[in-house]
């Protein structure tokens, strides 16, 4: 008989991460303290990365320097009679993350993150390995029991947790992933990356005049220089010409100008992308161009850095995993891109202008076979019950670039109005993010268990932390235990945040009549 090679394990931890974006750091980092509150000692835990930790850990919120945080959306109604903050209440730990990071309200410098993830990891002794590539996975029935890495090395684990986009160590675990947005039965369709990048020495004050004077030139049609440039930006059709005039002011006729918050600006119209693509000489259409600036999200950070989430590149579902694995690292093709949006910014003000170190990727697929998979319509019908809830978030289903097909496919199945995508409001659970099939793994990203519509509001990271909250707390129960992970319920973790005052509030609501033709166009999407 052949000898069987049994590999040598270099080391064993109790609880594994794979990814470093955000959610799943504080994942860990909840798993360990709630373990030491519990047996008086500090699990064993690793963070292992493919990304550069020298060049920041924190996934795409640092890499990737996505300043702007998306934040809950809660109706003002419900905020009053309940005294709730502007952003509602989040996780207890993405709190604590946002005020070691030092965020005021939506801007987070990327270097303060950084130092305040490592801080917390330290805290709890997590080890980090970073540059990795995984081999193998090794299983025992249907349990991970280690991670074989490229270089040799092999991590054992008790539970393990995933948090990258594209659900790697899921994938290479066995677990199936719907490719692109397969749940809607476009599996080659997927949402676009960005390229998010720095400008520095282009004031609030002067950005603000730059596009208030582009606003007046491209509404007057008697400026017929900016006409010419708004119809290169328009792709020479005149309807669409228009369709862009008229988004340049509200209903009551006044300019759209942007709004520059504390610590923000929100752009709110393409004033500017027409400018720059007029300039580019390109369609403002991710499907005609392949690249566009779209309405800025603006970090405002010190020293006049403005962080930039807008310049978008069209990808494919196949293109998106790609990325992800290649350590998100933008294409040379991307960076060129890059060349022509540094000269147009240094036309208008920018003394420099430079892109950040990884692309930030929406979505790359979901996974199947969740303890509990979460669908659109289950967010629109208030999420989790309220007895199990372990917070709430809001948001709108944002597929910002848009899902290519979709329109489509939907009019192919008689849906012409999408008047049910109200931005909902809803409990949040961990079920979505726990494997049936894999008992020691959770998955907390884009990737978990969505259907539908949901993983276009559960990719935000907001939301993910505060899932990632409960996965770590039901971690810990897991091992403290000698249980997996997919056997532990939300109202397990409820009860053990209620106990230690970390539970927040809760306060989903539940719109049946739109919940329910959401459920029928998903359904009818799938099929």
């Amino acid at each position: 008989m052949p000898e069987v090679k049994v590999p040598t394990i270099t080391s064993t931890y109790d609880i594994i991460c794979f990814g470093d974006e955000v959610p799943g750091i504080l994942a860990l980092v909840c798993a360990a303290r709630e373990y030491n509150r519990q047996k008086n000692q500090l699990p064993r835990t690793l963070l292992l990365l493919k990304g550069n930790s020298k060049l920041g850990i924190g996934g795409h919120l640092v890499r990737g320097g996505l300043c702007y945080l998306d934040r809950s959306a809660v109706p003002a109604a419900i905020r009053q009679s309940r005294n709730l903050d502007t952003f509602g209440d989040p996780a207890a730990i993405y709190k604590e993350f946002l005020k070691r990071a030092g965020v005021a309200l939506i801007a987070l410098d990327p270097v303060k993150a950084d130092s305040a993830l490592r801080a917390m990891l330290q805290e709890v002794r997590a080890d980090i390995i970073s540059d990795i590539e995984i081999k193998s996975v090794i299983k025992e029935g249907q349990k991970i029991t280690a991670i074989g890495l490229t270089k040799g090395e092999t991590y054992a684990g008790k539970q393990f947790i995933d948090c990258t986009v594209n659900a790697e160590l899921a994938q290479a675990a066995g677990v199936k992933k719907l490719k692109g947005f397969e749940t809607f039965g476009l599996p080659d369709s997927e949402l676009a990356v960005t390229l998010v990048f720095e400008t520095q020495g282009l004031s609030i004050e002067r950005l603000k005049n730059v596009e208030f004077q582009y606003l007046k030139r491209f509404t007057n049609t008697a400026d017929t220089e900016a006409q010419k440039w708004l119809n290169v930006a328009a792709g020479g059709d005149p309807a669409r010409a228009n369709e862009l005039r008229k988004n340049l002011v509200d209903s009551a006729g006044k300019l759209k100008t942007m709004f520059a918050g504390q610590d923000y600006i929100d752009v709110r119209t393409k004033a500017l992308s027409i400018a720059y693509h007029a300039f580019r000489g390109t369609p403002v259409s991710l499907a005609s161009s392949g690249t566009m600036l779209d309405n800025g999200n603006i970090a405002v950070l010190s020293q006049g850095r403005l962080f930039w989430n807008a310049l978008l590149y069209k990808v494919n579902a196949d293109q998106a995993e790609t990325l992800a694995r290649a350590k998100s690292k933008p294409t040379s093709q991307m960076l060129s891109e890059m060349l022509f949006v540094r000269k147009w910014f240094e036309s208008i003000g920018a003394s420099q202008v430079k892109p950040v170190e990884e692309l930030y990727i929406r979505h790359a697929g979901n996974i199947t076979g969740a303890v509990d998979p979460l669908s659109g319509s289950e967010m629109l019908a208030g999420g989790v019950p309220q007895s199990q809830a372990l917070g709430t978030f809001g948001y709108h289903f944002d597929i910002r670039g848009g899902i290519t097909g979709l329109d489509e496919r939907a009019a192919g199945k008689g849906f012409n109005d999408f008047a049910f995508l109200n931005p909902p409001l809803f409990n949040i659970g961990i079920q979505h993010a726990l494997i049936k099939n894999v008992p020691n793994l959770a998955v907390i990203s884009p990737a978990s268990g969505f259907v539908g519509y949901a993983s276009s509001a559960g990719r935000i990271v907001e939301f993910n932390c505060g899932v990632g909250q409960g996965v770590g707390i039901a971690a810990a129960i897991a091992i403290a235990q000698g249980r997996n992970l997919a056997e532990i319920s939300n109202t397990d973790v409820r009860t053990i945040l209620a106990q230690t005052g970390k539970l927040s509030q809760v306060y989903g609501t539940d719109n049946p009549l739109l919940a329910s033709q959401l459920g029928s166009f998903e359904n009818q999407m799938i099929a």
